[in-house]
């Protein structure tokens, strides 16, 4: 009577491949969730770019708060920091507790915070 199966051999192989494989992916998906969260700081910026420039141009200002900007919060986890809003200029620094990365841009003749350099330009370190 013969019985029909996988042997030993062939099931570790199989633990094997999978161990390979999961070696290979887990590092890409590690990676993949720290560029998600740097994607939305960057994204939350931009909102905050358009927001002070239709706040701008109702009052001829720029503003630090958020609640005197029509249509505007900052993600969940991502916390927004208006350094600077004055009339000539706005400079403003994003930070998620899921990362270490520090994203920021500025407007106008505002002190441009680190990393930024580039008037406009959403810069990430």
């Amino acid at each position: 009577m013969s019985r029909r199966g996988f042997t030993l051999i062939e099931l570790l192989i199989v633990v094997v491949i999978i161990g390979i494989l999961a070696a290979i992916a887990i590092p890409k998906f590690a990676n993949t969730k720290d560029r998600a969260v740097l994607a939305q700081m960057k994204s939350d910026l931009r909102n905050l770019a358009t927001a002070e420039e239709a706040f701008f141009y109702d009052s001829a200002a720029y503003t630090t708060s958020f609640t005197q900007m029509s249509n505007y919060a900052p993600s969940v986890g991502i916390t927004v920091v208006i350094a600077e809003a004055t009339p000539k200029g706005w400079a403003a620094s994003a930070t998620s507790n899921q990362t270490y990365h520090l994203c920021s841009v500025f407007s106008g003749q505002a002190t441009a915070p680190p990393p930024a350099t580039i008037e406009g330009r959403i810069a990430c370190q």
